[in-house]
């Protein structure tokens, strides 16, 4: 069996080394994403329904967030839990929301996806404010709402909301 002079062989590692660092480095560097609607009519539509939304969450118009919450809802959230009753999530929202919190989109994080046959599903951020404590931090926090379409009529099905 033939050997390679120490020089070559000194060569070849180093150069193995070089290649296995390059592809691991290759491997944990991250992309970066931008995201581009896959039709911005629907996009357009869906942050003009969450503009409305929460026009009506910040100024505590609880008819029209009535009316945009369907009867079916489910809300997931990470401190409170999974609520399904409509009922209780407006009756929550006017003794724990209205007046005391607003909630502002962090611009442009707006992401919205086409579920065939059943309507979009809207991803973001958001941050809420405490009017009692108007000086307290505010992190942004991530939120998830499917929006079921029967015919021209958007509801809200679904909310995950992290904070």
């Amino acid at each position: 069996m033939k050997y390679f002079p120490k020089t070559s062989s000194a060569f070849i590692i180093c150069g193995l080394f070089t290649l296995i660092s390059a592809l691991a480095v290759a491997q944990n560097d991250p992309k970066v994403y931008v995201y581009k609607p896959d039709s911005q009519e629907l996009h357009d539509r869906i942050v003009k329904l969450d503009s409305i939304f929460f026009h009506a969450y910040n100024t505590c118009d609880i008819n029209k967030q009535v009316s945009m919450f369907a009867d079916s809802i489910e809300f997931y959230h990470d401190r409170g839990g999974l609520t399904t009753s409509k009922a209780e999530i407006m009756k929550s929202i006017k003794n724990n929301i209205c007046g005391k919190v607003t909630r502002e989109l962090i611009k442009g994080s707006i992401e919205v996806y086409p579920i065939k046959g059943f309507g979009a599903i809207e991803m973001g951020l958001h941050r809420f404010h405490n009017k009692q404590e108007p000086n307290a931090p505010s992190e942004p926090g991530k939120f998830i709402i499917i929006w079921k379409q029967t015919g021209e009529k958007w509801q809200i099905s679904r909310v995950v909301s992290l904070h």
